[in-house]
């Protein structure tokens, strides 16, 4: 009876070690925690619901011109999205964008985000004002009825 208490185990002991993989998921989880702040772009409007389908994402960030429901226009692109731009500042930066990415070959989609509160003559204005700066093709952005998620 002492001999099978004293008997030592036969063969290899399998263990998985988790340490690594539970220091992987922290790590994972902290970038997304960083990174998701970071994605919503633009000041935050009413957007108007319509129903569309929703635009593949693209590559290259697209240009964004917010219109709040006081009329102020702000730029994704711009050192600071959050504060008002001019119209004639507006032009040259959305201008110099798209110079940029006609020098590399590339389309830049331009988007119009404007607050459901806010004139139509405003919206009609920043369309007219993109088309100077050389925008060919400007969308909308509305919020989906079905989803309650903004469309482009």
């Amino acid at each position: 009876m002492s001999s099978r208490l004293t008997s030592k185990r036969k063969g290899p002991l399998a263990e998985i070690n988790v340490v690594p993989y539970i220091d992987v998921m922290l790590v994972l989880l902290v970038i997304f925690m960083i990174t998701a702040p970071l994605l919503t772009q633009g000041i935050n409007v009413k957007l108007p619901s319509a129903q569309a389908k929703t635009i593949s994402a693209e590559k290259d960030i697209p240009i964004v011109v917010s219109i709040d429901k006081s009329g102020r226009y702000f730029l994704n692109t711009a050192t600071n999205p959050s504060v008002p731009i001019l119209q004639q500042e507006l032009l040259y930066q959305v201008a110099a964008l798209l110079r940029v990415a006609e020098e590399q070959h590339k389309t830049r989609p331009v988007y119009v985000k404007g607050d459901k509160d806010v004139d139509y003559g405003s919206v009609v204005q920043v369309m007219s004002l993109l088309q100077k700066a050389g925008a060919e093709n400007i969308g909308l952005i509305t919020q989906n009825l079905e989803q309650g998620s903004p469309d482009r």
